[in-house]
């Protein structure tokens, strides 16, 4: 089994579906990743263990998805050296407009991207564009999926 270069952590078992065109698009890419289901407030040392030792584990990204308050990113990123990336869930009360607005609100010195509401699959994309700028075989899979938008 490959060592995952990218750790995938959600909130709740309920963001799976919303997140499995992030899982396939990875697939498709060939990057091997990790999943993880912890919450911020319900298992947050959990969440702070996972994220401290993500870069140990040979993890060089993380994609964090949650909705409501929608911490996780945050939280994650204080505790971790890698990039995250956030996929804000869309949610039955403020159809993710919350979720957005906390992960891009993070404060000075502990940075989070965002990608759109429910935006799994550009995370993945994001991801490997992030390691595509250390590695070839992944910068040629932008390359070449570009290429295949733009000939579509």
């Amino acid at each position: 089994m490959e060592t995952p270069l990218v750790g995938i952590i959600m909130g709740s078992e309920s963001d799976m579906p919303a997140m499995e065109p992030c899982m396939a698009q990875l697939d498709e890419f060939g990057i091997p990743y990790e999943v993880k289901v912890a919450s911020a407030h319900r298992k947050p040392a959990e969440v702070h263990s996972w994220a401290a030792h993500a870069h140990e584990n040979g993890m060089q990204v993380i994609v964090a998805a949650a909705g409501k308050a929608a911490h996780l990113g945050g939280v994650v990123a204080a505790y971790t050296p890698l990039p995250v990336i956030a996929v804000p869930m869309k949610t039955s009360d403020l159809g993710g407009l919350d979720s957005l607005l906390s992960m891009v609100q993070m404060p000075s010195g502990v940075p989070v991207a965002c990608v759109a509401i429910n935006g799994a699959k550009n995370a993945a994309i994001l991801a490997c564009q992030i390691l595509g700028a250390g590695n070839e075989v992944y910068r040629e899979k932008i390359v070449s999926f570009k290429e295949a938008m733009a000939n579509a």
